[in-house]
């Protein structure tokens, strides 16, 4: 058996068999591999009895369900109207020039992903960055770059 078939039957077997279940195993999926694979999908399909249209669908639909391979850290920058109003365009230009990555792309060394989302929840603190699990709010350009240049050197 496989990584990915024996990950994919302890999230089933820890989570249930039923459809409530999908969300779950996904991001059980998800914290362990950093993205769904299409092989990943097609397994949960079969544990769950769903169409691998609605797994794909469903891991397609939400933000932080990855459906491609990503860095050991993942940068994302809120991009709702109030973080934008506080600046965030020059915390990704800031955060492009020194990762030299545009957004959607991977490092070549594999260690960041800078992406964008449509809310992180914290609009009263914006602008806001996470990596990973956590929460930078009140960004500047030079904290944004700081936190980096910390998670690169604290990433094997």
């Amino acid at each position: 058996m496989s990584n990915i078939e024996t990950l994919v039957k302890d999230l089933v077997e820890k989570h249930g068999k039923s459809r409530n279940s999908l969300m779950p195993v996904l991001q059980g999926i998800v914290k362990e591999e950093r993205f769904l694979s299409e092989e990943s999908m097609i397994m949960v399909a079969k544990e769950l009895d769903l169409s691998a249209a609605e797994v794909y669908g469903t891991a397609s639909f939400y933000t932080f369900l990855d459906t491609e391979p990503r860095g050991k850290n993942i940068v994302r920058i809120c991009k709702t109207i109030s973080c934008h109003m506080k600046g965030k365009d020059e915390i990704i230009e800031a955060l492009e020039s020194s990762m030299k990555i545009k957004v959607g792309e991977t490092s070549h060394d594999k260690k960041f992903t800078l992406l964008t989302a449509n809310c992180l929840g914290w609009c009263h603190k914006g602008p806001v960055m996470l990596v990973n699990d956590v929460v930078f709010p009140e960004i500047t350009p030079q904290k944004a770059i700081e936190v980096i240049q910390d998670y690169a050197k604290n990433s094997k």
